[in-house]
């Protein structure tokens, strides 16, 4: 929030923070107050849980969103957007020659409403898209750290800071 962040996504692989989301929420309070101070007291986040969108705080004017995906998140989505081409397609409302991966895309969108990441921090020495689309990180920068244990407001910084410095060419 204080670098103007306004959605983060955290990939929660084991379920940790899932089964603790109000743990998750507390401290995200704490560390805002903690870093912002009486600045941080006037703005909110809004925090989603994975596999639904109901908000776990009242928000705000300014309104970072903090989301918890999980593994099952991308695979639900699939599945419900394939079902649903599928009834479309046997209603004679569609042609299964018009499904491409521009109206799965579209469909994946509409039924998550997730931006693209322009931003990955991948912790560990593990090389993955993390279950990401690839039209999804086309333009998303990927930065590694170590570990995610014991990060510090400094580590945090440093990555946002060789993300400011990266230049997107797009084919140039």
């Amino acid at each position: 929030m204080a670098v103007g962040i306004s959605y983060v996504s955290v990939y929660d692989n084991h379920g940790v923070f899932q089964k603790n989301n109000s743990r998750l929420l507390e401290e995200i309070k704490r560390q805002q107050q903690d870093l912002l101070g009486v600045d941080g007291s006037m703005h909110s986040v809004e925090f989603l849980s994975s596999g639904s969108d109901q908000h776990q705080h009242n928000v705000v004017s300014c309104r970072p969103t903090v989301r918890v995906l999980s593994p099952d998140d991308g695979k639900q989505s699939i599945v419900h957007v394939a079902q649903q081409l599928c009834r479309s397609v046997e209603n004679k409302e569609r042609s299964f020659k018009d499904i491409n991966v521009s109206m799965l895309d579209l469909l994946l969108r509409e039924s998550k409403n997730i931006p693209d990441p322009e931003l990955v921090v991948k912790f560990g020495p593990v090389n993955s898209t993390l279950g990401f689309l690839p039209w999804h990180i086309r333009l998303t920068e990927f930065i590694s750290l170590p570990s995610h244990r014991n990060i510090s407001y400094e580590d945090l910084l440093g990555a946002l800071q060789r993300y400011g410095a990266c230049q997107q060419r797009l084919g140039q």
